[in-house]
């Protein structure tokens, strides 16, 4: 089940819903939400997507992923949209949420840092992991007690 995303906006920023997509448990894969970053006048400077639930899958890849278009970066809009995703997860009754970064993505680390994370530790990333396959072998994770 899916909830309204209206709400999702402050003065700055606002997150337009692109797509939901139910769960794929052959997959490991959670029901997932994925969203636009906009200004309030619509311009698009980023993505950032919210995976709902908690498997091993993604205190790997994280429940939020995101990012911001190079001519909009160093306003905090990732940390800002993220505060809007941690309003989405807390209508599923989601109590904690796990973003994690590559260890080299220093940006990313200070996103987690801004928006009230608590680094919990750099993780291998196992081999059947989509990561993996990427090329990625490890990643920071950061709880956020909703």
């Amino acid at each position: 089940m899916f909830y309204d995303c209206d709400d999702l906006r402050t003065d700055e920023i606002f997150l337009r819903l692109v797509k939901t997509a139910e769960e794929q448990p052959q997959k490991r894969w959670l029901p997932a939400y994925y969203f636009e970053i906009c200004l309030p006048d619509g311009t698009t400077i980023g993505h950032c997507d919210l995976r709902i639930g908690h498997n091993e899958k993604t205190y790997i890849g994280g429940n939020i992923g995101y990012g911001i278009e190079e001519a909009y970066r160093g306003h905090r809009y990732a940390a800002k949209a993220c505060a809007l995703l941690f309003h989405q997860a807390r209508k599923h009754g989601m109590d904690y949420l796990i973003i994690t970064c590559v260890p080299d993505n220093a940006a990313s680390a200070r996103t987690c840092e801004i928006a009230g994370g608590r680094y919990l530790e750099t993780a291998a990333i196992p081999s059947d992991n989509e990561m993996y396959a990427e090329g990625k072998r490890a990643v920071k994770i950061f709880r956020f007690d909703l």
